[in-house]
């Protein structure tokens, strides 16, 4: 059965061209042209995704956000004209798993949308996920570069496993440094980039040109396959 994603987003012009190429790549499609129509066909359709636009003419997608992610687990990648740090920071510390900027390129787009559903599906299906020949074992807290069992402290483990489990997701450094070390924590994002360098060191191949754990100036990290 087709996954089924749901774009919540004013502009016709932008709903149909979503709709022609996400059909086309096969996926089942659902529309809504506000924030209000947007949440009550999230809870009767419970897409596989959503794609959200900030600039809705009856709530700011922030509040749409936020208010359907008190029960909607599943992905959701803001698409906005809005391309300030400070809206992509606070989209990403409000649940978002993505955010792209319009104009847009499909392909980019279509490329995050699998990424959201893959790392969605194997949340739900497995505690080892795997990228390439690095191994994360979330039950029994280890994690394996070809074959080998890496020597991680516990926080190394704890960042690997943050990022592992939102792979294909943006993390905000705070949205980081508070799951792992609290909210005392928020403003230390050198604190952070030490961190990160080290596990760069052992789960990457050339830890100075990273493959796995990408940088995303200004808002976080990102960790991909």
């Amino acid at each position: 059965m087709p996954e089924t994603i749901l774009i919540i987003d004013d502009e016709v012009q932008i709903r149909r061209l979503l709709e022609i190429t996400l059909t086309s790549n096969g996926y089942r499609v659902c529309e809504a042209a506000t924030g209000k129509d947007g949440m009550v066909s999230a809870a009767t359709n419970h897409p596989d995704l959503i794609i959200l636009d900030l600039g809705l003419p009856d709530y700011d997608g922030i509040n749409i956000l936020k208010r359907t992610r008190e029960w909607y687990q599943k992905p959701v990648i803001i698409l906005s004209v809005r391309n300030s740090e400070d809206d992509i920071v606070s989209a990403l510390d409000n649940g978002a798993n993505d955010y792209l900027t319009k104009p847009f390129r499909t392909g980019e787009l279509l490329a995050r949308i699998r990424a959201a559903l893959r790392q969605s599906r194997e949340a739900n299906e497995s505690p080892v996920m795997t990228f390439g020949s690095l191994s994360v074992d979330l039950q029994t807290h280890t994690a394996r570069k070809n074959g080998e069992i890496l020597k991680l402290t516990s926080t190394e483990f704890a960042l690997l496993a943050v990022l592992a489990r939102n792979s294909g997701r943006v993390l905000t450094h705070q949205s980081i440094l508070k799951e792992i070390w609290g909210f005392g924590y928020i403003g230390q994002t050198q604190y952070l980039r030490v961190f990160v360098a080290q596990l760069r060191k052992k789960i990457e191949d050339d830890p100075s040109h990273p493959r796995l754990l990408l940088t995303e100036s200004g808002i976080g990290y990102r960790f991909t396959e």
